[in-house]
């Protein structure tokens, strides 16, 4: 994780001049990175510690990071636009939800040390992998309950209701501060809370992940260095790692996106554990 911000503030590229090479790798990082997000979430487990390799300080590379994959949520966003047809009202909902979450979880930096969240995130993330394996399951029973008890409706409320709002203004907030596997809890959450396809859930997962790192990235912008060499090439390559990534997640028949996002929050996890 990174340490909090302080008081050092400004919004110019330092002294840190990348190599040909170490721009190349930061672009190719990029590209994984937005395909990654799309499809599941995790792709600033890659930009991060490119960055870091680059020789760029942890505060610096991880709001560069935050500004450069902004491009590349919103590509991904543009990508499943056809799944997110008929969704406007929920995304509204959902959206300003995320908002509130990434702006405090933004400021939160400012002031928490990171070892505040280097216990519970691999715990999170890996209850989010538990609900992902058991969604289809935990819906049919929740389903079933309902019926039980007279409810007409039989199923999860059509906007998750408050629990599902409580449950992303949480991850909203994580994303805000760090974000390694926001989209994974993202998942879990809709997954088990909304009456909807896998697919069409990505697709406002993607909405919800665009707004959090805009409104990170904004904060960022009037109190932190960043670089802007390294924030050019991640938005280029996370844009075209965008549309990348919403060609292969709309092809994956929901058995097999259940299974990359595990994939994905193990390595998640493992990365968290290791830093």
């Amino acid at each position: 994780m990174i340490a909090a911000y302080g008081t050092d503030h400004g919004n110019h590229e330092g002294q840190h001049r990348m190599t040909i090479w170490e721009m190349l790798a930061v672009f190719a990082a990029g590209i994984g990175a937005g395909t990654i997000n799309t499809i599941v979430g995790s792709g600033t487990l890659i930009t991060f510690p490119v960055l870091l390799a680059t020789g760029l300080p942890p505060v610096t590379a991880n709001v560069s990071n935050t500004l450069g994959l902004v491009p590349g949520s919103i590509s991904g966003a543009i990508g499943y636009r056809h799944e997110l047809r008929g969704q406007r009202s929920r995304i509204v909902r959902l959206g300003l939800t995320a908002l509130v979450g990434g702006l405090i979880g933004a400021v939160l930096l400012l002031v928490l040390p990171s070892s505040a969240f280097d216990t519970i995130v691999p715990v999170l993330i890996g209850l989010a992998l538990v609900l992902v394996v058991l969604q289809p399951k935990l819906s049919a029973a929740l389903t079933r309950r309902r019926e039980q008890n007279g409810d007409s409706t039989a199923g999860p409320h059509p906007d998750g209701g408050p629990a599902l709002l409580v449950g992303l203004l949480l991850a909203s907030i994580y994303g805000g501060y760090f974000g390694a596997a926001q989209g994974v809890l993202y998942l879990s959450l809709m997954g088990l809370l909304l009456h909807d396809t896998l697919q069409r859930i990505n697709g406002v997962k993607n909405i919800l992940g665009a707004v959090v790192n805009g409104v990170a990235a904004v904060f960022f912008l009037f109190v932190a260095e960043f670089d802007w060499t390294a924030v050019a090439l991640i938005a280029v390559g996370s844009a075209l790692g965008g549309q990348l990534g919403a060609r292969i997640g709309r092809r994956l028949p929901p058995t097999a996106l259940r299974a990359v996002i595990v994939v994905v929050g193990l390595i998640a996890i493992t990365q968290l554990l290791l830093a």
